[in-house]
């Protein structure tokens, strides 16, 4: 077997066994977004969903 795919499935396992416990904290303690952060992202993603078809439109 190649020492390369052994390497990179072994650097794989380790990024996950390091990361999980960390990312699942994070999970754990991010603030929830009230409604005004919602819109915020809401909105912008409108205008770009618009601007798309208006561009498919004139095409």
């Amino acid at each position: 077997m190649d020492w390369m795919k052994i390497f990179s499935a072994l650097a794989l396992v380790m990024f996950i066994v390091f990361l999980f416990p960390r990312a699942r904290d994070m999970m754990k303690n991010t603030p929830k977004g009230s409604s005004s952060d919602w819109m915020s992202f809401v909105i912008p993603i409108i205008a770009i969903v618009l601007f798309i078809m208006l561009l498919i439109q004139l095409v």
